[in-house]
Formats: structure tokens, sequence, C-alpha cells
């Protein structure tokens, strides 16, 4: 079975930061394109960021781009997301996902097919 695992969440005030890890288990990630997408209560679930098997391409939604990082370990077979500056707007759960690679990757849910279970992210006072 070829499995992704999230971790890192957890409760942070405004402000603070939180370091996201997706570990893939019977497969490489190197061949494929990694998302994180996120989905808040009563919301759509939305991008992210992602980042191509290559490591060269990345993506960031509009909301992100200036504050969360996306980069993936070879080594560790495994992709992070760096949050900072976190806000309320920010609280959901986060997931990973992998496609497979293609020659121009994109950011969008119905392109990937392999997901994780999702780790809950709280930022409050």
């Amino acid at each position: 079975q070829l499995t992704l695992v999230e971790s890192g969440g957890g409760s942070v005030q405004p402000g603070g930061s939180l370091r996201l890890s997706c570990v893939a288990s019977g497969f490489t990630l190197d061949y494929y394109t990694i998302g994180w997408f996120r989905q808040a209560p009563g919301k759509e679930r939305e991008a992210v960021s992602c980042i191509s098997s290559s490591g060269y391409t990345l993506i960031y939604g509009d909301s992100v781009k200036d504050r969360f990082t996306i980069s993936r370990d070879k080594v560790k077979n495994t992709v992070y997301l760096q949050m900072r500056s976190l806000e309320p707007e920010d609280t959901a759960v986060y997931y990973c996902a992998a496609a497979q690679t293609t020659v121009q990757p994109v950011c969008e849910p119905s392109e990937y097919d392999y997901w994780g279970q999702g780790t809950q992210v709280t930022i409050s006072s």
C-alpha cells in the first residue's frame, strides 16, 4: 500500500510557527509531485503549496506565499511545510497528497491520487 502520514500539527498563537512533515511509505516521493492542501470547517479544500518531483518547481497559494515554505528531503522520503507568521485564518486540517509527475506540475486537489489522513492546525490566542 502507498501511504502518506502527516505530522507536526497542533495549536499555536497568532504569529507563531509550525513545521509539518509528510512521510511516504511503500513508494518513493522522488517520482511524484507533492502537494499540501487544507480544509477549514464550512470551506472547500484549497491548495497551500506544491513541489515538483525534482524539487525545482514550487507553487504557493496567494495567501501563504510570503509565509510558508515547501521543501523535500530525498534521503528521508519526506516533504515539509514550514509555516511562519501563522494567522487564525490558517486554522484547518492540513493534508499532504501525491500525484504522478507531469511536465508541468499542477496544484489542484483533483489532480492528486494519494492522500494522507490530515493533521489539525489551530491558530488561536
